[in-house]
């Protein structure tokens, strides 16, 4: 019943982006491009959806203790602003202002067959790969320092 409930939920999501142009990567970046040819239209789908999610969003926690198909509601509980974060959201806002996808309307641009979707998507893939990568050997090493004594030298 959860991977209907998440096909169901996702293919929304997917017919949503693509009624409101967020698959068309033009649109995009005219959106983007405050100083030049400037397309307002995004902004109202975005604040077509922050109205219904706050009002939906709202509406359902007021009424129900857990989601439907879910223990419990997943909500993030962290407030604060690391590096990692802010680092994390300037790619993103550049692979997004580069390439006019970001990766919900890649993936649904990849599934409509656009082969500019399969490139970003294929990139995309590769730097989830490498900041795997990079992450779990950062790891390493902090754990490596941690343990390891401090070093003295002989005199």
């Amino acid at each position: 019943m959860r991977n209907i409930g998440a096909f169901i939920v996702g293919l929304l999501f997917a017919v949503g982006l693509v009624l409101g142009g967020m698959t068309q990567p033009a649109k995009v970046i005219g959106f983007l491009d405050v100083t030049g040819n400037w397309d307002p239209s995004l902004a109202m789908v975005m604040a077509g959806a922050i109205a219904v999610y706050s009002v939906g969003y709202r509406w359902i926690r007021g009424r129900c203790d857990r989601p439907l198909l879910e223990a419990r509601f997943q909500v993030p509980t962290r407030r604060d602003l690391d590096p990692r974060l802010i680092a994390g959201a300037m790619v993103f806002g550049a692979g997004w202002g580069l390439a006019g996808y970001c990766p919900g309307p890649g993936l649904v641009s990849l599934g409509g067959g656009s082969g500019q979707a399969a490139l970003f998507v294929g990139a995309m893939a590769l730097g989830m790969l490498a900041y795997s990568a990079a992450d779990r050997a950062w790891s390493r090493r902090k754990e490596l320092r941690r343990r390891a004594p401090d070093f003295v030298p002989a005199e």
